[in-house]
């Protein structure tokens, strides 16, 4: 009898440069889910691999004086080696540069624009090269990028664009009737309101402005647009032919059961992915999970600022099954999570070396010193205690499938821990060191150590998809083997009188604390030496400096807080906005020569930075009672100043 198949996926990953540990955890979530699968008897299929094409790495690779193909072989060369070193257990390793994913490619592209659904034109907007992605100067954030906050830049040129409308109200139908697709339902909602509902726009699907890409074989000055690309793996990777000759293989795994992405990228999942399906005749993916990031101290990590972890160096202090731990157990299901080196050890010491690893190295050390490490139950039972403990041990396979079953990781973790918990307040129940003082409660002694072995085992078997070399070094010293998960709610399958190891082994040794700060410090040093001042997140410029003035100078003119209420173009202007900007009970009309950066709507309930007191100007026929404050960087980009905490309008800036 065949099992039943299960095919799970990771975003790949972008190869414009080495991963950081926020990068790497979806991997390992993946992995969890995976192995956790697997163990529940499914026959799984787990892709992961490598996004290779785009603007941004043609430029990287420039800098970098190498190829574009030499320059991707090398980063990856490192994500996959990352993923080794993380015991990921993957079966495919997908790149978007192996020839057989760019031949379908290709052929993809090609049929869609047989059959109507990709045409040619030409587009004019505002580009984000990190995203490679067009927006149009509603959509932007403050004037950037949405999706990354980074600056963008016009950009025109001929395009081929794919028809999104034409299929928007059957995806909108699949989402309203398959309520599981999109996870978490904060996801769903968002992708509802902000894109769907609000009507689609086409979608452009190649470039001319750049080579590194896969070409369009009838129009070869054209490459195909980055997502088309990416996304398309999860359908190639396992035998997709868009002529129809799929393979078995394929026809076996697709649809996916699973694509584990972050969310960051959630749009292009459910939105983009589902309608190019669509427009294959393919099924679509049960379910799309939009997974939340992991921050450092609740920010974005950022390499010129020392900020960034990067797992390897996680792992060659802490272990692999103890940064696998972290991430999968500080992780919350729809919110952010956190990752810092004093957090991973407080973890680290708490968790694994305290309740886990204390709990096994006691119970290996009084079997060896009370009974020769032979484990055997004797019948002395007390009903009260001993049935508590296998209550808690037996019934947390139940918990943690329910956990699983929503992919609420860090809980199911939580339920297993519960387990080694429970045992160590055995121990402190039965007080075994004060049973060993009496010769006639010799059976008792023993029946409360095979207790303590059969609840480690049954935990230890249940840890094994989230920490699986811990999981095998504790069976290992116990002298026997993980269970099957349909073994998991009987107790008592621990072979009677087997025999333990003579000397048990530190799975988890406790960190000092002066230790762990010393390695940080001499990473972040590392890492700001090695910093190229271009890498910097954040632009500086410097600029002549005006004449100095005095204090008396500086206290003639008057800063308030304001909230604009109503905006309007000034007819007269191609860059004047006139905004109405309430400032404590009095409401000035302030003209701003701001509307390439900023839409009338956009305006409407900011707070701002107001000059007061500057004398009345008359603008393109308009009367004007102040200044917006504004910072503009080296290109002319302009930028609101805003208050940082929500302020009263009317409040002094001094």
């Amino acid at each position: 009898m065949s099992k039943e198949k299960y095919y799970i996926t990771t975003a790949i990953a972008y190869t414009s440069g080495k991963p950081h540990v926020g990068n790497n955890y979806e991997i390992v979530l993946a992995d969890s889910i995976a192995r956790y699968k697997r163990a529940q008897g499914y026959e799984v299929f787990f892709q992961t691999g490598t996004d290779e094409h785009g603007q941004k790495i043609e430029l990287k690779a420039e800098e970098s004086g190498t190829t574009p193909k030499e320059f991707v072989d090398k980063v990856a060369g490192v994500i996959q080696g990352l993923c080794d070193m993380l015991n990921i257990s993957y079966d495919k390793f997908i790149r978007t540069t192996d020839d057989y994913h760019e031949k379908q490619v290709q052929k993809i592209f090609k049929r869609l624009y047989e059959q109507g659904d990709i045409y040619k034109g030409a587009y004019e907007g505002l580009y984000c090269t990190p995203c490679e992605s067009f927006w149009t100067e509603s959509q932007l954030v403050d004037g950037k990028c949405p999706d990354c906050g980074r600056e963008v830049k016009p950009a025109k040129e001929e395009a081929y664009f794919f028809k999104m409308s034409k299929y928007a109200d059957r995806l909108i139908e699949h989402i309203n009737t398959h309520p599981e697709f999109i996870q978490p339902v904060s996801r769903k909602n968002e992708m509802m309101n902000n894109f769907l509902l609000p009507g689609l726009q086409d979608l452009c699907v190649s470039r001319t402005s750049f080579k590194w890409g896969i070409p369009v074989d009838f129009d070869d000055k054209h490459v195909v647009y980055v997502w088309l690309d990416a996304l398309t793996n999860y359908i190639t990777g396992v035998g997709y032919d868009a002529e129809g000759g799929s393979t078995e293989q394929y026809q076996k795994l697709w649809p996916a059961d699973l694509h584990l992405i972050g969310k960051d990228i959630i749009r292009f999942h459910t939105i983009y992915w589902p309608i190019f399906l669509m427009a294959l005749g393919e099924p679509l993916p049960k379910q799309v999970f939009g997974h939340p990031w992991l921050m450092m101290n609740g920010g974005k990590m950022s390499k010129s600022k020392g900020n960034v972890i990067y797992v390897d160096d996680l792992v060659d202090f802490f272990g692999v099954d103890a940064v696998r731990y972290y991430v999968l157990h500080e992780m919350p299901y729809d919110n952010d999570g956190n990752v810092t080196w004093e957090l991973v050890a407080e973890r680290t010491n708490s968790d694994l070396a305290n309740t886990l690893g204390n709990l096994v190295n006691r119970t290996i050390s009084m079997s060896n010193k009370y009974f020769g490490g032979v484990v055997a139950d004797k019948g002395a039972v007390d009903e009260a205690l001993d049935a508590d403990l296998k209550k808690t041990v037996c019934g947390a396979y139940a918990k943690v499938e329910e956990k699983m079953e929503t992919l609420r990781v860090a809980d199911a973790l939580t339920e297993i821990f519960a387990i080694f918990k429970r045992c160590n307040k055995y121990i402190d129940e039965t007080e075994p060191w004060i049973l060993a003082k009496e010769e006639a409660k010799t059976d008792r002694l023993s029946t409360v150590l095979y207790n303590l072995v059969e609840g480690i085992v049954i935990g230890a078997s249940l840890l094994q998809p989230y920490m699986p070399e811990t999981a095998e070094r504790i069976a290992a010293q116990l002298n026997t083997s993980l269970r099957s998960f349909k073994e998991l709610e009987q107790f008592g399958l621990y072979p009677n009188g087997n025999k333990v190891t003579e000397q048990p082994e530190i799975l988890f040794a406790r960190l000092d604390m002066k230790d762990v700060e010393k390695r940080e410090e001499e990473l972040a040093a590392a890492m700001m030496a090695e910093a190229e001042p271009e890498e910097s997140e954040e632009a500086v410029i410097d600029m002549e400096a005006k004449p100095e003035i005095s204090y008396d100078d500086f206290a003639k003119l008057q800063f308030q807080v304001g909230e604009i209420i109503a905006c309007e173009a000034v007819p007269k202007s191609k860059k004047l906005l006139c905004s109405k900007v309430k400032i404590g009970s009095q409401v000035k009309q302030i003209v701003s020569g701001i509307k390439a950066h900023y839409s009338p709507e956009e305006m409407v309930g900011k707070k701002v930075m107001v000059l007061v007191n500057l004398k009345p100007a008359t603008l393109a026929g308009v009367v004007s009672e102040g200044m917006l404050l504004c910072a503009e960087d080296a290109e002319g980009n302009l930028a609101l100043l805003t208050p940082e905490k929500d302020m009263p309008a009317g409040a002094e800036i001094s």
